[in-house]
């Protein structure tokens, strides 16, 4: 039987792993494009702060994506097969969605750029859906940490080319260039799907919509410790989600300045995420599921209470350094462990649907419960808030440990 360090290297090599890397990076560049990209446009045409503010909820498609998923479990489009089908139709209406978008002016009337960026948002959710499912059903339970740590990157990758390399360009093309070019580089993910074999579908599909919308549901909360496991995934990284959403502020607060955040945390923190997701991925093969989980967790929690720490000592770049690398790593070993949680608790019936819950599931802890961070800042000081951030990693932990046992059983680790 082939070891686990030589089924490792070779999975690293693997095609399918590459794919998933390029299918991570469709699926990260049109994000900016209706976010920091737009902002800067409209920023340089003019518009009003309370307007540009306004404009972020054209990314409400990403949260809300598991209302429609249920269709791209239901129906298979074309003849390219239940996944690449859908994935062809969304790459060709998101290439010529960001040519739209770039076509459109500020300053001819806000509502047109609005609603030309919504309707990009949702073609780029709808997208998220369908690969989310492509990688699911096309890897083996024991490959989706490796997987998703390959995603991981080249979604990183997306969103850089984007938002650092749009600005950059803006400057040069003006950014109706800027998106002009990034629907060419968007149209090049259509000859990546039809090269891309398509997953084996799994016997017992959804038959009616009625299934498609409801079978997910059931199926779902027939299973042990269902309510335990969507708490857990509420908890994973909510400590690690709050802290980070009041880093910038808090590094301006202790006296960092704009150019050393941006040397320190901006760059390195990059390449760190970038070591912490491959090692995930490579960790999660060595360690199974379970314990790779509850690994990054506890490191998830001490590189939370670096941030305590920094505030102690105070402006020192050093320290910034240090406890910049460890929590991006952190973040990006958590990520990658999450994603194959989420990919392992899908039945392959309904991957789309599953998988777009649990992942809009994970992401209220970044949208909803991190708004108030600031305040409770401002309430109990910095060293408190970041203590207070990676006690409410426990909770986490100990939900881990409540289904330890199927957990174990089932470990894709096992099939290695």
């Amino acid at each position: 039987m082939m070891t686990t360090a030589r089924l490792g290297l070779k999975l690293f090599l693997s095609p399918r792993m590459w794919l998933a890397g390029l299918m991570g990076f469709a699926s990260g560049l049109p994000l900016l494009l209706t976010l920091s990209v737009l902002q800067a446009w409209l920023k340089a045409e003019g518009v009003d702060l309370a307007t540009i503010g306004f404009i972020g909820l054209v990314g409400l498609p990403y949260t809300l994506k598991f209302l429609w998923a249920p269709l791209f479990d239901r129906y298979i489009p074309l003849s390219l097969g239940r996944r690449r089908g859908w994935l062809v139709i969304f790459q060709v209406l998101l290439a010529g969605g960001i040519a739209l978008l770039g076509l459109t002016s500020p300053a001819d009337g806000i509502p047109t750029v609005a609603a030309a960026a919504l309707l990009l948002a949702f073609f780029s959710a709808s997208q998220d859906i369908v690969i989310d499912a492509y990688r699911r059903e096309s890897l083996a339970d024991a490959e989706q940490g490796l997987g998703a740590a390959y995603y991981v990157c080249g979604y990183q990758l997306g969103t850089l080319l984007a938002a650092g390399g749009g600005l950059i360009l803006a400057d040069v093309v003006g950014f109706k260039g800027v998106y002009l070019l990034m629907a060419g580089v968007m149209a090049t993910a259509i000859i990546v799907t039809l090269l891309a074999p398509e997953p084996k579908m799994a016997a017992g599909q959804p038959t009616s919509l009625k299934d498609a919308f409801a079978g997910p549901l059931v199926e779902f909360f027939q299973r042990r410790d269902a309510v335990l496991v969507l708490a857990f995934i509420l908890l994973y990284k909510l400590g690690d989600n709050m802290a980070s959403h009041m880093s910038i502020p808090f590094y301006l607060d202790i006296g960092f300045s704009n150019t050393e955040i941006g040397s320190v945390v901006k760059l390195l923190g990059t390449w760190a995420i970038f070591i912490g997701t491959f090692a995930g991925g490579a960790l999660i093969l060595r360690l199974g599921l379970f314990r790779a989980l509850l690994l990054f967790g506890v490191l998830q929690g001490l590189s939370t209470a670096g941030f305590a720490l920094l505030a102690m000592v105070g402006h020192n770049l050093f320290w910034l350094g240090g406890v910049v690398a460890f929590e991006n790593l952190t973040i990006g070993l958590g990520r990658s462990a999450l994603l194959a949680f989420m990919a392992f608790l899908t039945n392959r019936r309904f991957t789309a649907t599953q998988f777009a819950l649990l992942a809009s599931l994970a992401g209220v802890p970044r949208v909803i419960v991190s708004a108030p961070t600031g305040w409770l800042a401002e309430q109990i000081g910095w060293i408190s808030f970041f203590v207070s951030c990676a006690v409410i990693a426990i909770p986490g932990l100990v939900l881990l440990l409540a289904f330890r046992t199927w957990l174990r059983e089932k470990d894709p680790a096992a099939a290695v």
